[in-house]
């Protein structure tokens, strides 16, 4: 019975890789990893009997390095990825509607069903309760401080999170209110006019 090594798994990984290059004709691949025509050709003769062999190896033929211009890169967009999906677990566990799923996600009803289901998120009866008028002015005050009046582009995920924990208004409540004030135009004249009539 062979025992598997870091090396031997290291070096199966490799020749798997290698054999599915191989198979595709991608030899480019295969030239970057330095495989020579005797090492192709070696390749083509391999079983997967020679990779079950290969399991009880304890040195390995590779000489592997790291390419930092690609590693620091590619370790950024994996945590942008987990921070997305943080952020989406957090808006969905805070009742996010459907529509701002898809406009800030792109989700289609299909994913956000399942992503409901997975975390346990009682369905969604009916439209969300209005708040009430002194509620609402906290919302568009919060709301106002961190919309951009001139591109009147949306908010990002976590500031609806932000107005959520700040207000304790519902997310439904909060998307479908923001929604209907990003239509008035120039926020900051609103918001002076509004202040001035209040005063």
């Amino acid at each position: 019975m062979s025992v598997c090594t870091k090396e031997s798994d290291l070096v199966t990984a490799v020749l798997m890789y290698a054999l599915r290059c191989l198979a595709e004709g991608d030899q480019a691949a295969l030239r970057n990893m330095n495989f020579g025509p005797r090492e192709i050709e070696a390749l083509r003769g391999m079983t997967l009997a020679d990779l079950y062999r290969a399991e009880s190896l304890r040195a390995h033929c590779l000489r592997i390095r790291l390419d930092r211009q690609v590693f620091w890169p590619m370790l950024d967009n994996l945590q942008r990825q987990r921070q997305s999906e943080e952020t989406q677990h957090n808006l969905i566990a805070a009742d996010a509607p459907l529509e701002m799923m898809q406009t800030l996600f792109g989700f289609n009803a299909r994913e956000y069903s399942r992503l409901r289901r997975s975390m346990s998120v009682d369905p969604a009866v009916g439209r969300p309760p209005e708040p009430d008028e002194a509620t609402s002015h906290k919302l568009w005050a919060a709301w106002v401080a961190r919309a951009d009046s001139d591109s009147h582009e949306l908010l990002a995920p976590d500031e609806y999170l932000e107005l959520c924990r700040e207000t304790g208004i519902g997310l439904r409540a909060i998307w479908h209110l923001t929604r209907q004030w990003s239509e008035f135009g120039d926020l900051k004249g609103i918001a002076v006019n509004t202040e001035n009539q209040n005063g």
